[in-house]
C-alpha cells in the first residue's frame, strides 16, 4: 500500500523548509525496489524544477521517517545523486541541489526545440521516400510475401536447437562479419549450381536483408548528385536507398517488351536492374539486352546492381540464369534474399562482390553494425547443405504454380472488365493493369479499408505519366483466401469509382 504523505517533514519543520513529499510515491506493493522508487522520485523532482538550485534536502533521518523506510537506504539513494552531480553534499549540513547548467525544457516547449533541430539532408531524403511494410492479419495480396506457412519449420526448429547446443564460442560473439564461413560455402555451391552465378565463398557477404545490402552499396558507390541509371517502373525499397544516399535517378524504361537501352545516360555512376523477374512487372531480360546493358556499363565505366529477389520461382522450364555470369568486367554486384524462399523475418540476404570490393567490405560493415546473426546463419548452412531448402523450393514452386493458375482463373472470371492481368511465368506477385477510369491509389485506400494489402502500381513510377494498376502477391493465399480476396477487391474497385466520382464534383 502507499505510504501516508505530508507537505512538510519533520526534521524540516523546525526549519521551516518545505518539501514537495508528496511527490515522493513509495508503492511497496510495485515489484521495484524502495530505493529505486526513491531515487527516481528525487531525480525527477531536480530534473523538472520541483527542487530548483539551492534547495535544501531533508536530512536523512527525517526523511526516513516520514517515508518509514532505513535511513541507510536514503543516505545510499542521497550519495547516488551526489555521485551523478544532482546534489553536493556539505560537511555538516544537509544536502542542496547543484545549479545544473541546462535545464530540461517542459514537454511542450521541448518538442518545440526538437522540431527546430531540423534533420540533416540525408535524414529529410530518408523521412520522404514511400513506405510499405503491410499489416499483419490483412487478407491479401502483399507483394513479395511467401506462403511461410508451408515452411518446415519443424527441421528448422530441429536445426537451429542443434546449433545452439554445440555452438560453442564462435557464434556468439560479433566475428566473421561478413558472414559465417559455412553459409558463404554452401551459398557460393548454391548459387553457382541453381543461378549461374559466377562466386567463391570470399566473394559472398551476409546481409540483414536485401534492403540492408543496397544501402550499404548505395553509400558505398555513390557521391550526392551521381547519376544512378532506375529502373521504371521500378523497386520502391532499391529506389529509397538510392535517393536517400544522395543519388540523382534517371529513368531506365521497362515495358512489357524489356528494358529500353537506347538511350543510356552519359554519366551513370550505377545501374540498377532485375533482370531474371522484373519488378515490378514480371518481364525477363532477353540476352541481347543483358549483353547491351554490360557494353554500356564498360562504357560507362559504371557499376551494376543485380537485384535477384525471386528468381528461383520460374514456373516454365528452368530458371533464368543471372546476368552476373556473363559479366566478364568485374561491374556487376549480385544481390539476393532469403525472404522469398524461406520468410521474410528471417532477415537474412547476401552480396556477391567483384574482387574490386570486396577485400575492404568487413572495414565498412564495421561501421554500419548490419551483422546477421551467426546462430541463424549457422542454421541455414545447415538447411542448404543437407538439401531442405532445394527440396523446400521445389515443394513451394509446385505449390505457387498451381496458386499463379487459379489467381488468373479467378480474376478472369470476377474482374476480367475491370482489372487485366499480365502473363508472366515468373515471380510471387502478378502485376493488373486497370481498365480506363480508376485511379490505383483510390482502389489501394479502399482495399486497404476492406483488409486488403495492395501496392498501386503507379507509385513505383518517378518520372513521366505512369500506368495505373495493382501489383498482387497471390502467393501467399490458398484457394478460399484467393476467393475472399478477390471478392473484397471487386468490392474496392467499385467503391473506387464512387470516391473518384466524388473528387471530381468536389468544389474545392
Amino acid at each position: 500500500m502507499k505510504e501516508p504523505v505530508s507537505w512538510f517533514c519533520s526534521g524540516a519543520l523546525a526549519m521551516q523548509q518545505t518539501f514537495p513529499l508528496d511527490a515522493l510515491d513509495l508503492d511497496r506493493s510495485k515489484q521495484e525496489p524502495l530505493h529505486r522508487q526513491l531515487y527516481q522520485a528525487l531525480r525527477g523532482l531536480i530534473q523538472g524544477g520541483s527542487l530548483p538550485a539551492g534547495a535544501k534536502l531533508p536530512s536523512t533521518r527525517s526523511l526516513a521517517a516520514d517515508l518509514a523506510v532505513a535511513r541507510n537506504m536514503v543516505i545510499a539513494v542521497y550519495d547516488q545523486l551526489v555521485t551523478e552531480g544532482y546534489l553536493q553534499n556539505r560537511p555538516g549540513a544537509r544536502p542542496v541541489v547543484v545549479d545544473l547548467p541546462l535545464r530540461p525544457a517542459p514537454p511542450q516547449q521541448r518538442q518545440l526545440y526538437v522540431r527546430g533541430c531540423g534533420l540533416s539532408r540525408r535524414g529529410e531524403a530518408m523521412m520522404s521516400q514511400p513506405f510499405h511494410h503491410g499489416l499483419p492479419g490483412q487478407i491479401a495480396f502483399h507483394p513479395g510475401m511467401p506462403d511461410a506457412r508451408s515452411f518446415p519449420f519443424g527441421a528448422w526448429s530441429r536445426l537451429l536447437a542443434r546449433r545452439t547446443n554445440f555452438a560453442g564460442a564462435s557464434l556468439f560473439g560479433t566475428y566473421n562479419v561478413t558472414g559465417h564461413p559455412a553459409l558463404r560455402e554452401a551459398l557460393a555451391a548454391y548459387l553457382r549450381t541453381a543461378r549461374g552465378v559466377r562466386c567463391d565463398a570470399d566473394q559472398i557477404v551476409i546481409t540483414t536483408g536485401a534492403q540492408a545490402a543496397f544501402d550499404l552499396l548505395a553509400r558505398l558507390l555513390i557521391d550526392p548528385g551521381d547519376e544512378v541509371w532506375m529502373e521504371e517502373p521500378g523497386y520502391l525499397g532499391a529506389q529509397s536507398a538510392l535517393v536517400a544516399a544522395g543519388a540523382k535517378l534517371v529513368s531506365l524504361p521497362v515495358g512489357l517488351d524489356g528494358w529500353q537501352l537506347e538511350r543510356p545516360p552519359t554519366s551513370a555512376r550505377l545501374i540498377y536492374v532485375t533482370p531474371a523477374c522484373q519488378y515490378p512487372l514480371g518481364v525477363t531480360m532477353r540476352m541481347e539486352q543483358r549483353l547491351r546493358l554490360l557494353e554500356i556499363a564498360e562504357q560507362s565505366k559504371a557499376w551494376v546492381i543485380e537485384d535477384d529477389f525471386d528468381g528461383e520461382y520460374r514456373f516454365q522450364g528452368r530458371p533464368i540464369p543471372a546476368m552476373q555470369g556473363t559479366d566478364h568486367s568485374g561491374r556487376v554486384i549480385y544481390v539476393g534474399t532469403f525472404a522469398k524462399i524461406l520468410f521474410p523475418a528471417l532477415r537474412l540476404g547476401f552480396m556477391v562482390l567483384p574482387s574490386a570490393l570486396y577485400r575492404r567490405i568487413p572495414h565498412a560493415l564495421s561501421i554500419t553494425g548490419q551483422f546477421a546473426p551467426l546462430l541463424l546463419q549457422a542454421a541455414l548452412a545447415d538447411f542448404i547443405t543437407e538439401g531442405l531448402m532445394s527440396r523446400h523450393l521445389k515443394r513451394m514452386r509446385r505449390i505457387y504454380a498451381a496458386r499463379l493458375q487459379g489467381f488468373h482463373e479467378l480474376c478472369a472470371s470476377q474482374l476480367s472488365n475491370r482489372l487485366t492481368l499480365l502473363n508472366g511465368d515468373a515471380g510471387i506477385q502478378i502485376v493488373g493493369l486497370l481498365q480506363d477510369g480508376f485511379d490505383d491509389r483510390l482502389v489501394t485506400q479502399a482495399a486497404q479499408d476492406l483488409g486488403l494489402n495492395l501496392l498501386p502500381l503507379s507509385k513505383h513510377y518517378r518520372h513521366g505519366s505512369p500506368r495505373h494498376g495493382l501489383v498482387l502477391g497471390y502467393a501467399a493465399c490458398d484457394k478460399p483466401e484467393t476467393q475472399l480476396g478477390i471478392e473484397h477487391l471487386s468490392r474496392a474497385l467499385d467503391i473506387s469509382l464512387r470516391l473518384r466520382k466524388n473528387e471530381r464534383h468536389d468544389p474545392a
